[in-house]
């Protein structure tokens, strides 16, 4: 029953490219024609089911645990291609449709984040090992989007321009005070003290981030410029010059964008200037991922920016600047993915092939958000006045420029 159902909901979705399923009894079967093309193997019965239910969940749940078979990133990365060319409104059945619907509608009620969850769902993800972290990203431990001037740079390259980056558009001087929502293992917090000589609070929900920007900032001699604090950020009541967030709002939650907007403007001098990096969606609003809400990031969700306006504009903050990033972020998660593989030998060592093949599949399908989808990054540029920042982005490269002048 459910080979049949799968096999027709196949021929009904795949339009574009064409994919070659082998089912468990060891029938092939090819859907579609043309480029691109992808295949993947149903090892045993048990997802079959479950494949005519919750597609998205269970492709990467039988990915995890071997009853599908893909093959490796360029196979994981094809099927996917396929599957995504193919998303379209009338592509499922309606009782998929039904529970997508429900997703969305419930994403509310889904999202919410107390601060006691909100904590949880942090040390979900980024309490599992620093380790893990290290082999995968740069030597600053930046885990959010690098900023490519130039496609060749390296990946410690890229993100040393955008913690620049950031602290222009920030338009840092010594001495100001900078509160960091979010600082994660304290890269950003440490250039800005060492480089800009601001006066730093970072708070966290991860006690393993906190722990490691705590013996970061110590090692490098700025323990009295820095402080690192384990708390929410709703608690803070402190006034800041500047306020940075990098890769936070993102678990704020769809209930909570008044909550966080009004903080920002309630933390931020008068004078002051706020800088949120944040991935967002430049389409109309979609439900979340239930396998990356599952495995990944419970209670995360990527807002389409008609889903933040309205709590920023309540906010009473001026959107001195919006700055949309659109490749940045695949490219830095294909070296991550590069060097994840590359290290393979050693994550072995600490995990399973599940959480290797979990981890894969969460590199890849963002991957493929990023260069398949809608998916961006935003730079909101936000201040109690209108005429604290220049009145065009010129500020943000004239050092640029007058490198390049002299190298000529």
């Amino acid at each position: 029953m459910w080979t049949k159902l799968l096999d027709r909901m196949a021929r009904r979705l795949i339009r574009q490219g064409q994919l070659t399923i082998t089912f468990p009894d060891g029938e092939t079967r090819i859907y579609g024609q043309g480029e691109p093309r992808a295949a993947m193997q149903i090892r045993t019965d048990a997802p079959l089911k479950a494949l005519c239910i919750e597609p998205e969940l269970t492709l990467g749940e039988g990915y995890m645990d071997g009853s599908i078979e893909i093959g490796g990133n360029e196979e994981l990365e094809a099927l996917l291609t396929v599957l995504l060319a193919n998303r379209r409104p009338d592509a499922l059945p309606a009782y998929v449709r039904a529970i997508d619907q429900f997703r969305f509608h419930a994403r509310a009620w889904i999202q919410r984040n107390s601060s006691r969850s909100a904590k949880a769902n942090v040390a979900h993800h980024y309490d599992i090992s620093d380790d893990l972290y290290r082999l995968m990203l740069d030597e600053d431990m930046q885990y959010s989007c690098a900023y490519f001037r130039d496609p060749s740079m390296t990946l410690e390259e890229a993100q040393t321009a955008k913690k620049h980056h950031i602290a222009a558009k920030l338009m840092i001087e010594p001495g100001m005070r900078v509160l960091d929502i979010g600082c994660g293992w304290g890269g950003m917090a440490l250039t800005l003290a060492r480089d800009y000589g601001a006066q730093v609070t970072g708070v966290t929900l991860s006690e393993n981030q906190l722990a490691t920007a705590q013996v970061r900032a110590a090692k490098a001699g700025l323990s009295d410029k820095i402080t690192f604090r384990l708390m929410d950020y709703r608690d803070l009541s402190e006034r800041f010059d500047r306020i940075v967030s990098v890769g936070m709002l993102e678990h704020v939650g769809l209930p909570h964008y008044g909550d966080y907007f009004g903080k920002v403007a309630d933390l931020l001098d008068p004078d002051g200037i706020a800088l949120i990096h944040t991935i967002g969606r430049v389409s109309p609003p979609m439900s979340h991922s239930p396998w990356i809400h599952k495995y990944i990031f419970p209670g995360g969700y990527v807002p389409s920016l008609s889903e933040l306006l309205p709590a920023l504009e309540r906010s009473g903050l001026w959107q001195s600047d919006i700055e949309v990033w659109r490749m940045h972020y695949a490219l830095t998660l294909r070296e991550w993915r590069k060097r994840f593989d590359a290290n393979l030998d050693t994550v072995r060592e600490w995990y399973d092939d599940r959480f290797i093949r979990m981890w894969r599949y969460y590199l890849t399908a963002c991957i493929m958000g990023f260069e398949q989808q809608e998916q961006c990054v935003y730079h909101l540029q936000l201040a109690h006045k209108r005429d604290v920042v220049p009145l065009t982005r010129d500020y943000l490269y004239q050092e640029d420029a007058a490198q390049r002048h002299a190298a000529e």
